[in-house]
């Protein structure tokens, strides 16, 4: 029965239905991404392995919820909301643990590892208060979210994992570097996002709309890529 309910959504998405085909794509890269990394983990040294692991977590986590995000907006023609942000909350706190995990062989402490999943979950959590549960209110949870992320863009770029990268140097400052590009120009597109599925004083420049093509492209280059990141740092740590 519950096959039958899937293969009935499934049919339900038209030839020109963009959104739903973006989330397709999306479930099967995210897949694929997390049998890459999985299978690739014991080519690689303990101190990396941990790393690439959590990279094929971030993007399996995420196959599984555009599983069931593809089926909701084919039956409810509905941005899935709700198990976007399930998602977020889930990896994207993971994704700031790799900055972590990353650092660790340079010296980096649990108070960063910390800082950082404090942030991202802070970030997330009010984000969703403000798109889902008080939406007069939008733009007031969405400064707090934006600041959350700005904190953790400095943390990145100037702060605490900045000088441990530059301490480390060689093949860990570059992913480093990489990684921080993804979060300052990748997830730009998450409070662009917000601001386009709330009200608040920003309308006058930021047009109302479906950001879900938008999204879902973000998701899968902005997850899969930091994987591959980490996957290229192992490599080379490798030689």
């Amino acid at each position: 029965m519950k096959s039958l309910t899937i293969l009935l959504s499934i049919s339900k998405l038209e030839p020109t239905d963009y959104v739903g085909f973006t989330f397709f794509v999306g479930c099967m890269a995210m897949m694929a991404a997390s049998a890459f990394f999985f299978l690739s983990l014991n080519q690689f040294d303990k101190k990396w392995r941990m790393s690439v692991l959590v990279s094929g977590l971030i993007t399996f986590i995420a196959a599984v919820h555009y599983f069931y995000m593809r089926d909701y907006w084919a039956s409810f023609n509905e941005s899935p909301t709700f198990f976007r942000y399930v998602d977020w909350v889930l990896t994207v706190p993971l994704m700031c643990v790799e900055f972590y995990l990353i650092l660790k062989v340079a010296g980096a402490k649990t108070n960063l590892l910390w800082k950082m999943i404090v942030l991202s979950i802070v970030m997330l959590v009010t984000g969703y208060i403000g798109e889902a549960v008080y939406k007069g209110s939008a733009a007031i949870w969405g400064l707090i979210s934006g600041i959350a992320y700005f904190w953790i863009v400095y943390e990145i770029w100037l702060g605490e994992a900045s000088k441990l990268a530059k301490n480390a140097g060689g093949h860990i400052l570059s992913a480093h570097k990489i990684l921080c590009w993804f979060v300052l120009v990748g997830w730009a597109i998450y409070p662009l996002g917000y601001m386009m599925g709330t009200s608040g004083w920003y309308n006058g420049f930021i047009p109302s709309g479906n950001i879900d093509v938008a999204y879902n492209i973000a998701d899968a280059i902005n997850k899969i890529g930091f994987g591959l990141v980490i996957f290229n740092l192992a490599s080379k740590s490798q030689d």
